[in-house]
């Protein structure tokens, strides 16, 4: 493996999961979650599909990128309609790998392009504030359980050296991430 092929493969920190949400129905209110089954087909009771884009994924930071691009001081996690949201570890990097997230096993597949619906959530401009910040699909390899606050682990080898978690930096960008979006209700 080549020195750049090694740099691009490791990893600083874990991250955690910041956010869970559930869409019961299209266009139905996403429902946040303090914890939700991954099933082979996606979140139990969410409308999503099998496959390559079974579970969708935000990167948490970005939501105060969106909140800038749009003149505000902030962007609800809920109105990405993603499944989970990641601090502390860049999903761009983890394209075609495997991560452990709570007990479940999924494969970050690809990037998901934000759809119509921003324009709803954000007014005009909401589409092109999300584009490249609308997060990524992931498929189901292996079942599992995942609750706020979990881990969210690249495969091995991929992570943080041992003993070299930084995790006072992995505590500030779940923070940074939590303080960009505004206060909500966790219910299961």
């Amino acid at each position: 493996m080549s020195a750049l092929h090694e740099m691009m493969a490791r990893h600083a920190q874990h991250g955690r999961v910041t956010w869970i949400g559930r869409r019961p129905a299209r266009r139905a209110p996403v429902e946040p979650l303090a914890r939700a089954r991954i099933a082979a087909d996606g979140l139990e009771g969410d409308h999503g599909r099998a496959g390559k884009r079974a579970v969708t994924l935000f990167q948490a930071e970005h939501l105060a990128v969106i909140a800038a691009l749009l003149g505000r001081p902030s962007v609800r996690p809920e109105d990405l309609r993603r499944n989970l949201g990641v601090a502390g570890l860049n999903l761009a990097a983890l394209r075609g790998a495997e991560l452990r997230i709570g007990t479940a096993r999924l494969r970050v597949e690809g990037p998901c392009p934000p759809c119509s619906r921003m324009e709803e959530a954000f007014g005009p401009g909401g589409y092109s504030a999300v584009r490249g910040h609308g997060g990524w699909y992931a498929s189901v390899l292996e079942a599992g359980a995942v609750a706020l606050d979990d881990r969210v682990r690249p495969p091995d080898g991929q992570g943080p050296p041992p003993g070299g978690e930084a995790g006072p930096v992995a505590d500030r960008a779940v923070d940074q991430a939590a303080s960009a979006a505004p206060a909500r209700r966790r219910s299961t």
